[in-house]
């Protein structure tokens, strides 16, 4: 029997771009066009609850980002604690840590178009415009998803942490000396311990409650990004009606292991996460805690781990951090200052921290241009020694493509100064811890000003039908703007109301740019004059 004839290679490669090309599809757009959802699928850790996550791309800034969607069933519920939800994700929005991955942007899409009365839009003749907002989807058609939400985080293209230890275990090449991989391994304590300090400082304190080698992620440049911290929050401030599609149960038999003795027996404190922190630090000293198979880790597999341990000090501090009693066990910002992490940081380093914190000041390219000022002969620093000749550096020793990286690191978040500052609470609302009452709203005298509209009205149409009573008219109207979003408004005319005035309130609302009243005057009068008799 004849073998089959090998598909060419050209073929191959042809098959390969089709993929790849199916795969950069773009299947729907944000409402505002920045962000674009791709085909491909990403599993960017353990996004318990996230049941779709998408490559996208940030047409703005030219870099990938993750498309998560959050889809709930009970739409009725969804509905019912939209206003919660939204003030939830505009808060995560405000959580912004070097070491956390950044959420960018939210909106819900629930499964009607609905009207929605935008508040202080009320005119001085006491009447309201009326706004509906959709976005079409890239086909044109106009079918909104089921109730979800949808959410752009930050993408971390270099994977998991357990994927790199992995890797890094295989590859006998890479950190083979003890002394490498204890300073790697004291830099990504560093790293997950400023983030952490960072949540549990907040007030109230934010609980990550899911902190495993899966939802830890680490760059190429060794930057360190804590994932899916969204989730114990969002999960413990909603409603039990609303909880279903995100409620945290042990995810997975094998990390169940990063899950401290009192979980979910107890109300979860910043503790859990220290005893998740403390796994993962082993398991970062060690490259891989070995599970039985696709089972959970067992305890004699922990043991043999922590005796692997040669340094005393690495084996304390992970110890304390697995200490059975929650009160035992040590905060974030202490750990900061233990003995095995602990250093003085050099004036390079505090320069570099300084030197980026006032950069806003400073003129552009300031260090290049300095260095090339700078005469390399010149005596940078000196250390005097007798009997003999001064110890002196001089800026020919200095590399300005390695000062350059080593800014680009500091201000990365590679190098955190942590350890000299104090916990300083950021300020969040109380809406996302679980709160023991609904708290009143307080009402503001003064309206807030509106925000302009700086986006073009690409196309416009409008419509004028009598009242029931044949009283007045109604107009309604609708813009589609450069970005593809559709507004459509309504409004009940007045015998007073002329086209400029009526022009000028959309853009004293925000509703429309200030450079199209002139043509939307011009076509409401010409509307107007088409309905015989309309024209106010």
């Amino acid at each position: 029997m004849a073998a089959p004839e090998p598909v060419p290679r050209r073929g191959r490669e042809r098959e390969r771009e089709d993929e790849s090309e199916d795969e950069s599809d773009i299947l729907e757009e944000s409402p505002c066009g920045r962000w674009q959802k791709r085909r491909e699928q990403v599993n960017q850790g353990n996004m318990p609850g996230v049941q779709s996550t998408f490559l996208a791309m940030d047409t703005e800034e030219g870099v990938e980002v993750v498309w998560n969607e959050l889809h709930f069933a009970d739409r009725k519920a969804f509905l019912a604690h939209e206003e919660r939800i939204q003030v939830m994700f505009e808060q995560l929005a405000l959580v912004d840590h070097p070491n956390i991955v950044k959420l960018h942007k939210y909106w819900l899409d629930a499964s009607e178009a609905r009207a929605r009365v935008s508040p202080g839009h009320t005119t001085g003749r006491g009447h309201q415009w009326v706004e509906r907002l959709w976005a079409p989807t890239i086909g044109g058609a106009r079918e909104p998803a089921a109730s979800q939400v949808i959410f752009i985080a930050e993408y971390v293209s270099s994977g998991s942490l357990k994927q790199f230890l992995k890797k890094t275990k295989k590859n006998h090449k890479a950190m083979n000396t003890r002394s490498v991989r204890r300073q790697a391994w004291k830099r990504w304590c560093t790293q997950i311990l400023s983030a952490l300090s960072f949540l549990h400082a907040c007030s109230p304190p934010i609980i990550h409650g899911n902190l495993t080698s899966d939802t830890i992620f680490i760059q190429h440049n060794g930057l360190i990004k804590i994932g899916s911290v969204w989730h114990r929050i969002f999960s413990n401030a909603l409603p039990d009606d609303l909880r279903s599609p995100i409620r945290v149960e042990r995810e997975e038999p094998r990390n169940l292991h990063f899950f401290p003795p009192e979980y979910g027996e107890v109300a979860d404190g910043t503790a859990v996460d220290i005893f998740s922190f403390g796994m993962c630090a082993l398991e970062m000293a060690v490259l891989e805690i070995q599970a039985n198979g696709d089972t959970r880790v067992t305890e004699e597999a922990i043991a043999r781990a922590r005796h692997s341990l040669s340094d005393p000090n690495m084996r304390e501090f992970i110890l304390s951090c697995l200490a059975r009693d929650p009160a035992r066990r040590p905060s974030a910002h202490s750990l900061l200052f233990h003995r095995v992490l602990f250093e003085v940081h050099s004036l390079k380093l505090l320069a570099a921290h300084c030197f980026i914190q006032h950069q806003y000041l400073m003129p552009e390219n300031m260090v290049e241009e300095k260095t090339k000022a700078t005469d390399p002969h010149t005596v940078l620093a000196e250390i005097p020694r007798s009997p003999g000749p001064p110890l002196q550096w001089r800026y020919s020793e200095v590399s300005c493509l390695e000062l350059d990286k080593f800014l680009e690191d500091v201000r990365n978040g590679i190098y955190p100064l942590m350890n000299f500052a104090a916990a300083r609470p950021l300020g969040l609302p109380r809406v996302l811890a679980p709160p023991p009452e609904e708290a009143p709203k307080a009402k503001t005298p003064t309206p807030e000003p509106f925000d302009s509209e700086t986006r073009k009205v690409i196309q416009m149409q409008c419509n004028l039908e009598r009242s029931e009573d044949q009283a007045r008219w109604h107009l309604t109207l609708l813009l589609v703007l450069e970005d593809r979003l559709h507004r459509q408004l309504s409004y009940d005319l007045l015998p007073t109301d002329s086209a400029q005035e009526l022009a000028a309130e959309l853009v004293h609302y925000g509703f429309v740019h200030e450079e199209d009243r002139p043509k939307l005057s011009a076509f409401l009068d010409s509307t107007f004059l088409k309905y015989r008799g309309a024209q106010p």
